[in-house]
């Protein structure tokens, strides 16, 4: 996977507008999410994420920072949970799931493509909910779903990652991008 830049004037402004498709395109996607029944009771499959995925291709740490942001409150506004405890858990496993994303690029930049990283950054998010649902709300009955939880995450994060890289691989959109 080669990190690309934006070809657009960055002094103009120009450098969020990219982000504010994808921060358009993650809260369609948590809307449609919203909408399909939940495999594991508190679970989403992860499909607002596949904008992170595509801006960790494609931008610079900051973009996907503000990104996840973008996605987290935009989640919490479209489902009606941005005043609630739910937010906690969305907001955890995003950025649990970028943090582990983002040092995973940098790091192991040719080692990992975007479906190991977003493997990776599945488990973490999920890993981090449970701990935060053991610790501070549900107590041990947490860990009674832990199993499914992070075996249908695994799997989810592979399908997301294999979108998001399908999306790359094939948009005219991310062809306004070159190689840094």
């Amino acid at each position: 996977m080669t990190r690309m830049k934006w070809t657009g004037n960055l002094m103009s402004g120009d450098r969020h507008k990219p982000v504010a498709v994808l921060g358009g395109l993650a809260l369609f996607l948590s809307v449609l999410e919203f909408m399909i029944p939940k495999p594991v009771p508190f679970m989403r499959l992860g499909i607002a994420n596949i904008p992170i995925l595509i801006a960790l291709a494609l931008f610079d740490d900051r973009e996907v920072w503000l990104l996840a942001f973008l996605k987290i409150a935009g989640q919490g506004i479209v489902n009606g949970t941005l005043f609630s405890y739910i937010i906690l858990f969305s907001a955890t496993g995003t950025l649990v799931s970028v943090a582990v994303m983002v040092l995973l690029r940098r790091f192991a930049r040719k080692g990992i493509s975007l479906v190991g990283m977003s493997v990776a950054g599945a488990f973490v998010g999920n890993l981090s909910q449970i701990v935060l649902a053991n610790r501070f709300i549900f107590g041990n009955a947490a860990l009674l779903i832990a199993p499914p939880f992070l075996i249908i995450g695994l799997i989810s994060g592979a399908i997301m990652g294999f979108f998001g890289d399908r999306f790359i691989a094939g948009s005219l959109w991310a062809r306004n991008f070159t190689e840094a």
